[in-house]
C-alpha cells in the first residue's frame, strides 16, 4: 500500500481539478520557452515571413513570400501568423501562437469529447495520455501549418462524432462540416473525418447490432448529408471564389500560374504524383508511429484482448474513431509522398477512440515496467552521451562542432533527472516518472536548448556581418532562404524560388553590372565555383557554425555576360521595412540604404 501512495496521491491531487491541470500541463510542455527564439528551418521561417509580410504590405488575400507570390499552401495559417505577430508586436512569440492555441483546441475538444462519451475520469486520464504523445507536444511547439489543420479536422471529428454517438442533433454534423472547409482552406486534407462516414452509415443502418453507450446511432439522411457537404465547400470558397475572379479578370500570367498550383498540384497531384519526401508504403508503420506515438503505444500490448472485448459489444464509442485514425494512416500512405507530421490528425482519433480502455490499461502492472524501462533508457542515453562528450569522444566531438552546440550540460541534466526519477519511484510508478521526465524534458528542450540552438539556426548574426560589410548596400542572394530574407538589414533582392540557377544567375550578373559600385551578392562557394566568370580574388569569407558564404561586390561580376529578361527580380518587402525591423528585433533601416527599385 505504501509503494502505491506517490501516484495514487499525486492522480488523487490532480484529478480534482481536470481541466485546470490539463491546461496548466499543456502549457508547461508547449508554451514554456516562447519567446527564446526566432523562426527555425525548415518551415517556420516561411510562414513566419508570409504573415510578417501580410501585415506590413496590407495583401492579405494571396501570401507572398519575399515579393513573390507563394503558390504552395492557402492562406489561412499565414492570416493567423500575421494578426498574432502585428497583435503580440515580436515575430518570437507571434510566430508560434497559432499552433500553440491550435494545440489547445484540439486536447480541449478530445477531452469534451470523452468525458461526453465516459464521463470525466476517462477524459482526464486520456488527456493525460494526448498530453503526453511526444508528436502532439512537438507539433504544438512548431509553427507549421499541421498543428493548425488538426484542429480543424479534430472540430469536424468532434461534431460528426456528437452526431453519431451521441445523437445530439445534425447542426453538430453541419458545423463539423464547415470546420472541414476550413481545414482544406489550411492544408487541403480537411474532408478527412468523412472517411468516418461509410462505417457509421453502416451502423447506422444496423442499429440493432451496434450501439453507442446505450443509444442508437445517429440517424443521417442524403438530405442532411448534402447540406452538411455544401457548408463544406462553402468555408475554402469563400476564398477561392474571389481568387479565381482574380486571376481570370486580372490577366496576369504570375497569379494564373499560381491559381493553377494551388488548385491543382498542391492537391491531387500532390498527393498521385508526389514529386518529393517519396517513402514506402510502410514508412509511417515502421519509421514515425513507434517513436511519434510514444509513450501511447506502452499500451500496445493490451490492445488486442481490450478491443475484441469492446467489439463484442459492439462499441460504435469506440470502433468509429478508431475506424477513423486507421483510414487516416491507409490514405497517406497509399500516397508516394510521405512526411512523419502528415499522421497527427490521426492521433487524437486514436486516444478517444481507446478511452474506456486506457483507465484500465494505465494500471496494468507491465505498462509502468515498460514506461520505466522507457524513461530509464531514454535518460540513460542522453547521460552517456553527455558524459563521453566531456570527456571528448571523437564522434561526438566532430558533430558538435559541426552543429555548433556543445549541449553536454543540457544532456547530463536530462540523464540525472531521469534516473533521479526512476530511483525515487521505482518500476512500479513508471508511468508516473516518465510523465514528470518529458515535463522535464520539454522544459529544457524549450529553454535551455533554445538558446543553444537558436545562434546555429537563426542567421542574424551573419547577415548583421553582412550589411556592415556592404555598407548597408543593396544585395541579391540566388537561391535564397527564408531564415535569411528575415534577417536582411539592408534591401534585399532574389530571382524567383524555383527559377532555374542557370537564369538566376544571368539576371544577377546584369543586375550587378548595372551599378557595381553599391551591389553586392551572397552565395555559397560551391556555387562561386560553379560560376568562374565571377573575381574570387574579390570574395570576403563568412562563416555560420554550419556552412561557409561569399560576400561578393558587384566589380567581381565584370567579366559576365548577364540577361535583364532571364530572370524576374523581387524586392523582400521585410528587408526596407521599419515595422517589419521592429517586429523581428533588428535596429531601424540603415539611412544608407539605397534604391528600392530594380
Amino acid at each position: 500500500m505504501k509503494a502505491m501512495m506517490p501516484a495514487y496521491g499525486v492522480y488523487r491531487s490532480l484529478s480534482r481539478h481536470p481541466w485546470w491541470v490539463l491546461g496548466a500541463l499543456y502549457l508547461s510542455v508547449s508554451a514554456i520557452g516562447l519567446g527564446m527564439r526566432m523562426p527555425w528551418p525548415a518551415d517556420e521561417p516561411r510562414f513566419a515571413l508570409n504573415g510578417l509580410e501580410m501585415w506590413i504590405t496590407g495583401d492579405w488575400w494571396l501570401p507572398h513570400r519575399a515579393g513573390e507570390l507563394y503558390p504552395d499552401k492557402p492562406p489561412i495559417f499565414m492570416w493567423l501568423s500575421a494578426l498574432s505577430t502585428g497583435l503580440v508586436g515580436d515575430i518570437r512569440i507571434g510566430f508560434a501562437l497559432p499552433s500553440l492555441v491550435a494545440g489547445a483546441a484540439t486536447l480541449g475538444l478530445s477531452v469534451d469529447l470523452i468525458r461526453r462519451l465516459h464521463g470525466r475520469h476517462t477524459a482526464f486520464i486520456a488527456g493525460l495520455w494526448l498530453l503526453a504523445s511526444v508528436q502532439f507536444i512537438l507539433q504544438a511547439r512548431t509553427a507549421q501549418i499541421d498543428m493548425l489543420v488538426t484542429a480543424f479536422i479534430l472540430l469536424g471529428s468532434w461534431g460528426l462524432l456528437r452526431h453519431a454517438l451521441l445523437n445530439d442533433g445534425v447542426r453538430y454534423f453541419h458545423l463539423g462540416c464547415f470546420a472541414m472547409g476550413l481545414g482544406i482552406l489550411t492544408k487541403g486534407v480537411g474532408f478527412l473525418p468523412l472517411l468516418m462516414l461509410p462505417f457509421w452509415l453502416m451502423a447506422a443502418r444496423h442499429a440493432s447490432t451496434w450501439r453507442s453507450s446505450g443509444h442508437r446511432a445517429g440517424q443521417l439522411s442524403s438530405r442532411e448529408l448534402l447540406i452538411g457537404l455544401c457548408w463544406m465547400l462553402a468555408a475554402p470558397l469563400l476564398w477561392v471564389g474571389p481568387m479565381l475572379v482574380m486571376s481570370l479578370v486580372s490577366g496576369d500570367s504570375e497569379l494564373a500560374a499560381y491559381r493553377d498550383n494551388i488548385l491543382l498540384k498542391q492537391t491531387a497531384e500532390r498527393y498521385t504524383d508526389s514529386w518529393h519526401h517519396l517513402k514506402p508504403w510502410h514508412y509511417f508503420l515502421t519509421s514515425v508511429i513507434p517513436w511519434a506515438w510514444m509513450p501511447l503505444l506502452l499500451t500496445l500490448p493490451s490492445w488486442p484482448k481490450a478491443l475484441a472485448r469492446r467489439f463484442s459489444r459492439r462499441d460504435l464509442r469506440v470502433w468509429l474513431p478508431l475506424v477513423g485514425a486507421a483510414l487516416m494512416v491507409v490514405f497517406f500512405s497509399l500516397s508516394p509522398g510521405k512526411r512523419g507530421v502528415y499522421i497527427l490528425p490521426a492521433l487524437p482519433l486514436l486516444v478517444i477512440g481507446l478511452a474506456p480502455m486506457l483507465p484500465g490499461l494505465s494500471r496494468k502492472p507491465h505498462v509502468s515496467w515498460l514506461g520505466f524501462a522507457l524513461c530509464a533508457g531514454l535518460a540513460g542515453i542522453f547521460l552517456i552521451a553527455a558524459l563521453l562528450g566531456v570527456f571528448g569522444y571523437p564522434a561526438l566531438v566532430t558533430l558538435a562542432e559541426k552543429e555548433g552546440v556543445v549541449p553536454w550540460g543540457w544532456w547530463g541534466l536530462l540523464g540525472v533527472s531521469g534516473i533521479a526519477l526512476c530511483t525515487w519511484l521505482k518500476p512500479r510508478h513508471g508511468l508516473l516518472a516518465l510523465g514528470i521526465w518529458l515535463v522535464v524534458f520539454w522544459s529544457l528542450w524549450g529553454t535551455w536548448g533554445a538558446r543553444l540552438m537558436d545562434p546555429v539556426r537563426n542567421p542574424a548574426v551573419l547577415m548583421a556581418q553582412v550589411a556592415e560589410k556592404s555598407d548597408y548596400q543593396a544585395l541579391a542572394i540566388p537561391d535564397f532562404r527564408e531564415q535569411y530574407i528575415l534577417q536582411a538589414r539592408q534591401p534585399l533582392w532574389h530571382f524567383g524560388y524555383k527559377t532555374p540557377e542557370e537564369d538566376q544567375f544571368s539576371r544577377l550578373y546584369a543586375w550587378l553590372n548595372e551599378t557595381p559600385q553599391s551591389r553586392w551578392v551572397l552565395l555559397t562557394p560551391r556555387k562561386l565555383k560553379r560560376h568562374a566568370c565571377l573575381d574570387g580574388a574579390q570574395a570576403i569569407t563568412l562563416n555560420e557554425p554550419d556552412e561557409q558564404w561569399v560576400l561578393l561586390p558587384g566589380s567581381a561580376a565584370v567579366k559576365c555576360q548577364g540577361n535583364p529578361d532571364a530572370a524576374p527580380m523581387y524586392l523582400a518587402p521585410t528587408s526596407v521595412s521599419n515595422e517589419a525591423a521592429r517586429l523581428i528585433g533588428l535596429p531601424q533601416r540603415h539611412t544608407l540604404m539605397p534604391e528600392v527599385q530594380p
